[in-house]
């Protein structure tokens, strides 16, 4: 069952055949891409919409990810992106991010995000407006 509240948000996927590499695994290159959807579903779900962020001059930006593969996801599989978001510091946000297969649930990556919002001059500044929706 899906756990989902305020900070935390799980989305159900599943693996498209061009995902997968020659060894038919999923490329690890994807998984980043499957990350960034948990990420954006999350952040969605709390009402933060990037493109119109974007149009008002605040980019959310990554600063840095620390992936540790555990197994591999192979074409048709389907799989949970687990999201939580936390504060970090004045500047910083980090989405902690698990892949587990269905319906085993085997956890085949865990992922810890690190990101900050930019204002238009392109400095670390996360705005009272996104202090506010976010709750932290």
């Amino acid at each position: 069952m899906p756990i989902n509240s305020a900070r935390t948000l799980e989305v159900e996927l599943r693996v498209r055949d061009y995902e997968c590499d020659m060894g038919h695994v999923v490329n690890n290159a994807v998984y980043l891409n499957y990350l960034e959807h948990g990420r954006h579903e999350l952040l969605g779900s709390m009402g933060i919409q990037f493109g119109e962020l974007a149009k008002r001059g605040i980019f959310l930006v990554v600063t840095r990810i620390e992936a540790d593969f555990k197994a591999s996801l192979t074409s048709g599989e389907t799989f949970i992106v687990r999201t939580e978001l936390q504060r970090k510091g004045r500047l910083r946000l980090q989405f902690l991010q698990q892949i587990q297969r269905s319906p085993d649930g085997q956890v085949m990556l865990s992922a810890l995000v690190t990101g900050t919002a930019l204002n238009a001059h392109g400095r670390p500044e996360i705005p009272a407006e996104l202090e506010g929706v976010l709750g932290l």
